[in-house]
């Protein structure tokens, strides 16, 4: 690291961190970027992941390759323990403390179980790579176990998936076990018929997908249904115990639960004082992504509470995530330079969501498409999105596969074996 360039510390391998880390490659600056994790995630895939569609390393990459022709950036695999804005340092729970010039945060967010994290072990969240193959591992495992037991003294076995929460990580992650069980796993088991798993998604909301217009919410209910999914709407979970999850009147045996409901700041950014905040722990920012009475300090990505200069609430996905990344490096740029800060202005790319194969929904200024238009829109996005040409042409190649012949091949329980029962 040159002492003699500004130091910008960039905290966050996702997408917005990267994306500030590489635009600042021709900078007169020295980048450092922190991560706890050696890679980056690509996240809308990890529902696939889950169940089984894609591995791990077809939709991650190693931060230290991706940067690897950068110079002027190095890469260090630590967890953030706090912000000193005061004295312009980060500490880290390894590696001691960093002292910045200018900072990047984007420390993304966690999943929320809304004040009851009890419930986190009995129904894991889908926001990293660990959590997506403990997730697939349950599904896998519960199948596996249905086999053993069908046809002994337990001759009613039944396995019952309960996925919370409405959103697109929800409605994906339901669709695509119903998939799994329905069609992937149909011919496979000698003993237990796997398309009768049963399939719920719980959403407290009076609709799904409540971002998207409400024809596409009603459109997703359908299909789902369609796939055997049972959906419940104006449903809020009440309880989640290792064994069963109550929503209003209705109690659940099953342990076979998986949470997409929420989501919100985790406890680093937490330390960063003199700010404000939403209730998910979003902080609120200048126009130009700085935050209050301090311009040596950005904030990126999901982390951002900000209504852009065009009047429009800047949401928490990829394309502004990796927006607000550029547009901060480029700011810190401009003040070194000299220049004056702009403000940032957030170009709406639109929003998609898979529901199942040949169904998504897709909307984009004004226009609005379903069906199977719509799940091509989404499956070229995502490849253009993906980092790394070999990640591409790995994920194409086993979603050809998969379409015309309905193998998914990443189903390989590795994880240690659940010692609970996985089926009722």
């Amino acid at each position: 690291m040159d002492e003699n360039k500004p130091h910008v510390v960039v905290l966050g391998g996702g997408f917005a961190g990267l994306s500030a880390a590489k635009e600042l490659a021709k900078a007169n600056v020295s980048v450092t970027l922190v991560d706890r994790q050696n890679h980056h995630l690509f996240q809308p895939l990890l529902y696939q992941v889950a169940s089984g569609g894609l591995s791990a390393t077809e939709i991650a990459q190693p931060l230290r390759y991706i940067l690897s022709s950068q110079t002027n950036v190095r890469v260090i695999m630590d967890e953030v323990a706090g912000i000193d804005r005061g004295n312009r340092c980060v500490s880290l729970r390894k590696t001691g403390s960093l002292q910045y010039d200018y900072l990047v945060v984007g420390l993304g967010l966690k999943t929320s179980y809304f004040g009851n994290d009890a419930w986190e072990a009995h129904a894991p969240g889908l926001k990293s790579l660990d959590e997506a193959t403990e997730i697939r591992r349950r599904i896998l495992m519960a199948f596996e176990q249905a086999e053993l037991t069908q046809g002994s003294e337990d001759s009613n076995t039944e396995i019952e998936f309960v996925v919370v929460g409405g959103g697109p990580t929800g409605v994906e992650l339901s669709g695509s076990i119903a998939e799994l069980s329905r069609k992937v796993l149909r011919d496979e088991f000698r003993r237990f018929n796997a398309t009768t798993a049963k399939i719920r998604l719980i959403e407290a909301a009076p609709r799904l997908l409540p971002v998207f217009d409400e024809k596409h919410s009603e459109y997703t209910l359908r299909e789902l249904e369609k796939m055997g999914v049972q959906v419940h709407l104006n449903s809020p979970v009440t309880e989640i115990t290792d064994n069963s999850v109550t929503f209003g009147d209705t109690q659940i045996k099953t342990n076979l639960i998986f949470w997409a409901a929420g989501l919100q700041a985790g406890k680093a950014p937490r330390t960063l004082e003199g700010v404000t905040r939403d209730r998910a722990g979003r902080i609120l920012v200048e126009k130009d992504l700085t935050i209050p009475n301090d311009d040596r300090v950005y904030i990126v990505g999901d982390l951002v509470s900000l209504v852009d200069c065009k009047e429009q609430r800047v949401p928490g996905v990829a394309p502004a995530a990796m927006q607000t990344g550029k547009h901060a490096a480029q700011q810190i740029r401009n003040s070194i330079q000299g220049k004056p800060r702009k403000a940032f202005k957030y170009f709406d790319k639109g929003n998609m969501a898979t529901i199942g194969r040949t169904r998504a929904i897709a909307e984009f200024k004004g226009i609005k498409v379903s069906g199977f238009f719509a799940w091509i829109m989404w499956l070229v996005v995502h490849l253009l999105f993906l980092v790394g040409m070999r990640n591409r042409i790995s994920v194409v190649h086993n979603w050809f596969w998969a379409y015309f012949t309905w193998c998914m091949g990443a189903r390989i329980i590795t994880q240690k074996p659940y010692s609970g029962t996985l089926v009722k």
